[in-house]
């Protein structure tokens, strides 16, 4: 399979996965990574020094700035913004300034959500559309809101998890209704 780039997109990077599909207008910095089977739609901007991994999924308008890291089989929803300065200023600017944010294997940021810099959102975590995200999310967390607030957790196939079937001191396992997955949740995340 190999990679695709629309005419209209500028790929300033070399560092572009094979069967990556990079859509109208995206524009990709030089020293960007973007890894194997990733989907980059229209108008996403990937600044320098941003990491993408494999089967990643970044949906039109999606803008990630340098100090961003994308792990494995992450869903950027449309419009999400992450951002990299935690006081910006216009007059005032240095490298010293950007800090990570890193968003684990598998999790899923709806639509026009903003995620501020310095943070992780954990392996399996959602976030709901339209969320401000300001702390560090749990893995297989369910946060939304603005501030974004934890509100449940949620399975490997993305529904919400209700029914608890086992638990001790450290954790809480969780069985899927809908898939029959089971999940582990780290006790200190319910209370």
């Amino acid at each position: 399979m190999s990679t695709f780039i629309h005419p209209t997109a500028i790929v300033e990077s070399e560092n572009i996965g094979e069967g990556t599909r990079i859509w109208h207008f995206v524009h990709i910095r030089e020293g960007a990574r973007v890894g194997r089977n990733c989907n980059i739609g229209k108008g996403v901007y990937i600044d320098t020094e941003v990491v993408i991994g494999n089967n990643v999924k970044i949906q039109n308008f999606a803008t990630l700035y340098r100090g961003v890291v994308i792990e494995d089989d992450v869903f950027v929803g449309p419009a999400v913004v992450f951002t990299n300065d935690l006081y910006p200023r216009a007059f005032i600017w240095s490298d010293e300034r950007v800090v990570e944010t890193r968003v684990r294997k598998g999790a899923s940021i709806g639509a026009n959500s903003t995620i501020v810099c310095g943070i992780e959102i954990g392996e399996y975590a959602m976030v709901g559309a339209g969320s401000v995200v300001t702390r560090s999310v749990p893995p297989h967390a369910l946060v939304y809101g603005n501030p974004a607030r934890l509100r449940g957790f949620v399975c490997f196939c993305g529904r919400r998890l209700e029914r608890v079937v086992e638990s001790d001191d450290e954790s809480l396992i969780y069985e899927c209704e809908h898939c029959g997955e089971r999940v582990r949740i780290d006790r200190r995340w319910t209370e």
